[in-house]
């Protein structure tokens, strides 16, 4: 059963919320103007920041714009996308160990344009699986298939999965939660990443509270004001 509290952009469309995923999607879209942009990874520096949400409204949003999205799970530990869009958990982790086909694992969703690879059972061995040739040529081939391939990877500073992933993407947003956060913890995450010669596209600052005042002046111009990546 689809989660439609987490996917707000397609069951709310006209909040201030789904509009700041909309304008999320834009400042993505234009954030990398010096080569290709088709592979983007979400990171968090810590648990609990709102990543896997964030991404799945994100990847809603972009397909929702006309553009064929793959939505992978490299969260290879604690999933949830599968949860989130109701679907069946066989996934990657199937096509890297199992050697299953990749088309029978990729799973349509009621989102026009948006496809899902979920993480598949979890494996003792994520960032082996993860850095290994054969989920290069997957990235690889996923790309072919899709105009964004959105990739959801562990937090940072936990576990070394997201900076096995960094230089394999062509970009990286990292979600960050605006009522826990400790600057230094992203400062360190920012760093870890950059050292694994990733290119990161910005940050998304999560649970910012929409003012009152913010949510009239939405639904009266339609628009909002608030920033959600810098």
């Amino acid at each position: 059963m689809v989660d439609k509290r987490r996917l707000i952009v397609h069951e709310q469309a006209k909040s201030p919320i789904a509009e700041a995923y909309r304008t999320l999607r834009t400042n993505i879209q234009f954030s990398k103007t010096d080569g290709e942009l088709k592979t983007i990874m979400f990171t968090s520096s810590g648990p609990g920041e709102g990543k896997s949400t964030t991404i799945a409204n994100t990847a809603v949003a972009l397909a929702q714009s006309g553009k064929q999205v793959i939505l992978m799970d490299c969260d290879l530990r604690k999933p949830v996308l599968h949860k989130i869009f109701g679907k069946e958990n066989r996934g990657l982790t199937n096509i890297l160990v199992e050697e299953v086909a990749v088309d029978e694992c990729i799973q349509g969703t009621l989102v026009e344009n948006l496809r899902i690879l979920t993480s598949g059972p979890i494996p003792p061995n994520p960032s082996e699986l993860l850095g290994s040739v054969k989920m290069q040529k997957l990235m690889d081939y996923l790309k072919t298939q899709a105009d964004y391939v959105i990739v959801d990877a562990p937090p940072v500073i936990a576990v070394t999965d997201a900076c096995v992933l960094a230089s394999r993407v062509d970009g990286i947003a990292l979600v960050v939660n605006s009522d826990t956060i400790r600057p230094e913890m992203a400062q360190k995450a920012k760093e870890l990443l950059i050292r694994a010669q990733g290119h990161i596209l910005g940050v998304i600052l999560n649970r910012v509270e929409i003012e009152e005042e913010d949510a009239y002046y939405y639904y009266y111009y339609g628009s909002n004001n608030k920033k959600i990546v810098k």
